[in-house]
């Protein structure tokens, strides 16, 4: 059976989509990406910590990628929100949440590779001090909990010569998480102002060092969004300079509770958020185009090679949704 001809409608919708595409030199997104086995993997999530039925069914989804694509990931990226609600036996580093809804829902035997996890704003308000918890926890011997400090950075591949510098920023400044709690009339926790001021510091002084070809910085919150939250301003005229100046390849968040792959004209910066890890999705209400956005749970998966950062946003049935394709000069493909 022959396929019907295009109506002059949909002829000129097809048209309009293809130039669009072509005019940020981009290609209609196939969803897929070939696995390279010799490339580094890992895999990341955000908003995951409700030990709940969601962040099950993403965490099993996480696993059966790895087996079936018979992969071993370098580590994962944990993109804030690692725990939510408060812990009512009082929450510390010997907590049971710990292994429930971290070594069992992630186990070593399947993610060998370390967890670099980033603190979100539950994180610090859902439980008194829970910040400094998971910075404690990350100095128990033998644990993949890999948080030095707030802000810290760390660099994969070969010794002498890595592949990805990342730069891990805590975003939970006084002007985006603190203030007063509306429901308990009480001050919210966040970065102090001293904090926010050594990390800026401490940000432009790694931005000037040598670093890999490629650059990532992660955090919670986004720059830019179309979820709920929308963008996060006090980020935006602090970070945002930076991360142009510098080059900084693709900026990794989540906050927003969707998968989300943005790409802003005329910046260097590819902008990826997962915040589909467990917790309750929310519609997108900003209209704002970007290449790809969709309220669902689900996974990244990034590959690094010598030559490109490879994103592909998976949901919770494994389904692989969008890939973009990261080159070392800014450019990006989709697909």
């Amino acid at each position: 059976m022959k396929n019907a001809p295009l109506s002059r409608r949909r002829a000129i919708q097809t048209l309009f989509c293809s130039s669009a595409a072509l005019a940020l030199n981009i290609r209609p997104d196939r969803a897929s990406a070939e696995i390279a086995k010799e490339a580094l993997h890992l895999l990341m999530i955000g908003d995951f910590g409700t030990g709940g039925k969601d962040q099950q069914t993403v965490a099993a989804a996480m696993q059966k990628f790895v087996a079936d694509k018979g992969i071993k990931p370098a580590g994962l990226l944990l993109l804030g929100d690692n725990f939510y609600s408060l812990d009512k036996a009082g929450f510390s580093t010997e907590s049971p949440r710990w292994k429930k809804e971290i070594e069992d829902m992630y186990p070593a035997s399947v993610f060998p590779g370390p967890m670099w996890p980033v603190l979100g704003n539950h994180d610090y308000h859902d439980n008194p001090g829970g910040e400094k918890v998971q910075l404690a926890y990350a100095q128990k011997a033998g644990v993949r909990w890999k948080m030095p400090a707030k802000w810290h950075r760390f660099d994969l591949g070969p010794q002498d010569k890595p592949l990805v510098t990342f730069i891990c920023l805590d975003s939970n400044l006084p002007a985006v998480s603190g203030g007063i709690d509306k429901k308990k009339k009480t001050p919210r926790s966040s970065l102090t102002k001293a904090e926010e001021q050594e990390q800026l510091a401490w940000l432009k002084a790694e931005l000037v060092k040598p670093r890999a070809p490629f650059t990532i910085a992660v955090g919670h919150h986004p720059l830019y969004s179309n979820g709920s939250h929308g963008d996060t301003k006090a980020l935006l005229a602090q970070w945002e300079p930076l991360f142009q100046e510098h080059k900084v390849h693709a900026y990794l968040c989540g906050h927003d509770h969707d998968l989300q792959h943005l790409e802003m004209k005329g910046r260097f910066t590819t902008h990826l958020l997962s915040g589909g890890g467990g917790a309750s999705t929310r519609k997108m209400p900003n209209e704002r185009k970007m290449p790809f956005g969709k309220d669902i749970h689900g996974f990244t998966h990034l590959q690094i090679t010598a030559d490109s950062l490879i994103f592909t946003h998976h949901s919770a049935d494994g389904a692989a949704l969008h890939t973009v394709t990261k080159r070392a000069d800014g450019s990006f493909a989709i697909g």
